[in-house]
Order: structure tokens, then sequence, then C-alpha cells
């Protein structure tokens, strides 16, 4: 069974580029601001009585022109939480190359605890440079794109760090760590003197955590989540092997931010990497790929739907990533722009029979467990969306189910 999680921002509503450059910054429109998150609960309302296996937030900040706001990743899964039942909340993900990993460990074991283990959590290395280098600064942390400068492999190596780190926070029930980033407890090597609680820590606190001179020792981080031994991870990844390797090797759950052709060589290559680390993954067990549908009830109507709400994101934010955009296809006429965006892959629109025999073509080259859908609320309008999920979930997934014959790990835990 494929499972279906859908991201969640939001994108500002404009009525076209020409009204979002009349309201700049737009990300400050405290009225649009408003609207979309009015319009949440019934969104995760549907999702509860849809099926839907999971929702998440994205960390990013500083977007001033509306596009993808979502500075606050544990306020808005906390507020999910208490809206919904059954879907399982999470996040896709914590930037974990500027982040603090105790921070991150602590809010996410205590969301675990508010849905009694209906909690995921995913990773990201960051790759937007505007916010990036300023939360990262302290660390010495900056954006990249995965281009094996020195600034990407120290990008990469602090992500890591800072993910294992959460891990021994979720799992160990004290610990101590020194690095060039992070001393536990601080400082390390002498030990914490003069915690006023030390005598009562050495009763009662975790064995270790105090040593017989009065010297804090360990930290223990609490409290520990309630999904033993943690919640499901996932790894967003976009153009890196390594990656899709770390994320194997691991058992965590790689989100393929991609075309299908780079899903299907990475695909294998993480299956690999799995069951040599003990896993026995089936082809496209624990893997997901991420793609932005738009079902009309005609071609051309999804068509419209696709330029309507993605266009302008597409033109503006998503283009300039890609190697051969150029400024002069933000002039693009709307048939070019959908062209522009039918290359990446990403996109997709037209009828549910053009659209299911889309994902059933990507499915048959790689039978991914999971699909993140990303609808651009609320630049989608909210009844719009609940429709697209409606569609999504009882005329689609049917389809890909059937091309996903592994043994589900979750049912077969139960």
């Amino acid at each position: 069974m494929v499972k279906v999680l859908v991201q969640m921002y939001p994108v500002l509503r404009a009525e076209s580029v020409e009204e979002r450059r009349e309201l700049r910054p737009m990300g400050r429109n405290k009225e649009r601001f408003q609207e979309a998150m009015d319009g949440m609960p019934d969104i995760l309302t549907a999702m509860d009585d849809l099926g839907v296996w999971g929702v998440s937030s994205i960390e990013h900040h500083f977007h001033s022109e509306g596009y993808e706001v979502g500075p606050s990743i544990g306020m808005n899964t906390g507020y999910w939480a208490g809206l919904t039942n059954k879907v399982r909340i999470g996040s896709l993900g914590y930037v974990m190359s500027v982040d603090d990993p105790i921070r991150v460990a602590e809010e996410t074991a205590t969301l675990d605890h508010i849905t009694k283990g209906r909690c995921f959590v995913g990773f990201a290395r960051g790759y937007q440079a505007r916010w990036t280098n300023v939360l990262g600064q302290k660390l010495g942390s900056v954006a990249t794109l995965s281009d094996k400068s020195e600034a990407d492999l120290r990008n990469r190596e602090i992500f890591e760090e800072q993910v294992d780190l959460v891990m021994k926070a979720w799992t160990e029930e004290s610990f101590d760590y020194k690095s060039d980033l992070w001393q536990y407890p601080y400082p390390h090597d002498e030990g914490l003197e003069g915690w006023f609680m030390g005598d009562v820590t050495r009763q009662l606190g975790a064995p270790g955590e105090m040593d017989e001179d009065g010297k804090l020792r360990k930290i223990c981080v609490v409290p520990a989540p309630y999904t033993d031994p943690h919640p499901k991870v996932f790894i967003a990844s976009n153009a890196s092997i390594e990656t899709v390797e770390y994320a194997g090797a691991r058992g965590f759950v790689p989100s393929y931010f991609s075309s299908i052709g780079r899903c299907a060589t990475y695909g294998p290559r993480y299956t690999e990497v799995a069951n040599e680390n003990g896993y026995n993954f089936a082809p496209g067990q624990n893997q997901a790929i991420v793609r932005w549908p738009h079902i009309g009830g005609s071609h051309d109507e999804g068509a419209q739907m696709a330029l309507d709400w993605s266009s302008d994101i597409f033109m503006n934010f998503y283009g300039p990533l890609f190697p051969d955009w150029t400024d002069a296809k933000k002039n693009a006429t709307d048939k070019e722009m959908l062209d522009l965006m039918d290359d990446t892959g990403l996109f997709q629109y037209g009828t549910v029979s053009e659209v299911r025999d889309f994902y059933i073509d990507q499915w048959k080259q790689l039978p991914a467990e999971y699909i993140t859908l990303i609808y651009h609320y609320a630049q989608t309008p909210k009844q719009d969306m609940i429709d697209q999920m409606k569609i999504f979930m009882e005329e689609v997934k049917p389809a890909l189910d059937e091309l996903t014959g592994y043994e589900d790990i979750e049912q077969a835990a139960e």
C-alpha cells in the first residue's frame, strides 16, 4: 500500500504576480497569513477522513515574497496534532545544518507524546542561502547545492553530526559528548561545577549524571520519545547519492525531490545499502517520491490549475534552481510555462486518467512506499485542495497500491 503524505507550508495567496508585488512583502501580510491559518482545520479534518497517511510541515525562514512560509515547524505540527485523530504529524523537515539538535530532540519527542506515536520526523541539509547562512553562522554552516565544494562538505559533516546527536538524545538515557561544535555538559572536560541540585540529581537523576565530586558529567534529554526506539525518520534528498546512501545505512526514508530518472537510479542503491545494513527492504520500500499533481475534469482544466496554483512559485522560486533556467524564461507564455514545468518531471496536470497513468509509469520504475504531494495551499483554495486530495486517494492511489506488493512494515509490526 502506498502511503500518502501532504506537505503544507503555507504559500500565501495572490491573484497574480502583480498583486504579490503590490502587497510586498507578502510574507508579512497579516490578513493573507491568517486566511491560510483559518483554512487548516478543515483541510486536516479532510485528511483524517480520507485516510491520508501523514501531513508534514517545513522549515523555511525569511520568505518575504510569501512563498513557503514555514518558520515555526514545531508550532505547526503541534497545532495540527490537536486537529486530528488518525493522520500522522511530522516534518520534512528540520534543517539540521543550522538547528540545535537538543532542542529538535526535545520538541519532536514531545510531539510524539502529544500524538501518542502519530509522529514522524524529517531532516534536511539546507539549500537556501538567505536564511541558512544567517541561522548557521554560529555553527559555520552555509547553504549548499551538493556541489562537493568545501562548504558543501562542511554542511554535510555538520548535518550528519547533528542528526546523530538527535538520535543519541532520543535513545540514550544520558550521555556526554565533545566536538568542535558542542560540549555536553559544558564545560565538558572539567565537568560543570555548582549545579545547585547536585545532591538531588545524584540520587534522583540519571546514573552517572553527577560524579562523586559534585560535578555534572552527563546530560539527560527528556522526554524520551513515545515511539520505541524513536519516530520514523525521513531525509530530504535532491541531487546527492551520498544522502541516499546515508539514509540507507540508517534505515531512514529518503524523500526524492527529483525526476523519476534520478529516483529510479538512486532507489536501487538505497535498497542495496539498506540491506547491507540488515534492513531487508524490497525495491522501493521505505522510500518516498515527491510530486505536485493538478487533476481537472479535462486536460485543459488541469493545465489551468497548474498555471493558477503553481506557475507563480515555479517561475520565481523553483525554476531558478534548475541549471538551464534563465531570466528570459520568466517571460514565457502559458504553454511555454507548462512545458517548462513538464520538463522537470515534478509537476503533473490533466485528467485523472492522465495523471494516474503518469504515476503508474513512474511506480513501475520505482515502486515507492510513500508519495508526498504538494498542493501549494493557500495559493490553491481550501476546497480545491480538499477535492484534489479526495480524487487522488480514491482514483489514483489504488492503482499505485497494486504496484507495491511488498509487506507493509507497520502492519506487520501490529
